[in-house]
């Protein structure tokens, strides 16, 4: 019964979550397949791992998350501009704020806080500016979720 709530259509938030656990499981399952099995290097390794675990977000998050018909042509641009957008600002300013933290390890505080900021910074980006005004309503009950 709880599942079956927070995975409504409307509980976008919750399905952007699995997503990203989904793409990230996925990106670091490659970038180690890459490393250790391929042979690549760490660079190559981890530019087409993540770059995979992007394909992989902007997939499920286009139709699972927001069931969006937004053209490829469209979305993919806004998609990669948003998840730069959001890399660049949110771990710029969570190293600038673990700055004035007085505690060791500023670097792994600047990392938690810039996760976080992204997530919700992302989320945001994907849904009001990549996907937004694009949703497929015969997906989506008529009925607002408070989680929404």
């Amino acid at each position: 019964m709880i599942t079956a709530h927070y995975l409504k259509p409307t509980n976008t938030f919750i399905r952007f979550l699995l997503v990203g656990l989904m793409n990230t499981l996925v990106g670091l399952s490659s970038i180690f397949l890459l490393l250790h099995t391929v042979g690549l290097s760490y660079w190559l390794s981890t530019f087409l791992g993540n770059s995979v675990g992007a394909i992989v977000s902007y997939l499920l998050n286009r139709r699972f998350t927001f069931n969006s018909k937004a053209t490829f042509g469209r979305s993919i641009p806004l998609f990669i501009l948003v998840i730069l957008s959001c890399y660049f600002l949110s771990y710029s300013a969570s190293k600038f704020i673990a700055g004035f933290i007085l505690l060791p390890h500023t670097n792994e505080i600047a990392v938690l806080l810039g996760t976080g900021l992204y997530t919700m910074l992302n989320y945001f980006g994907q849904k009001h500016i990549v996907f937004a005004g694009h949703r497929d309503r015969s997906l989506v009950p008529h009925k607002k979720s408070t989680f929404d």
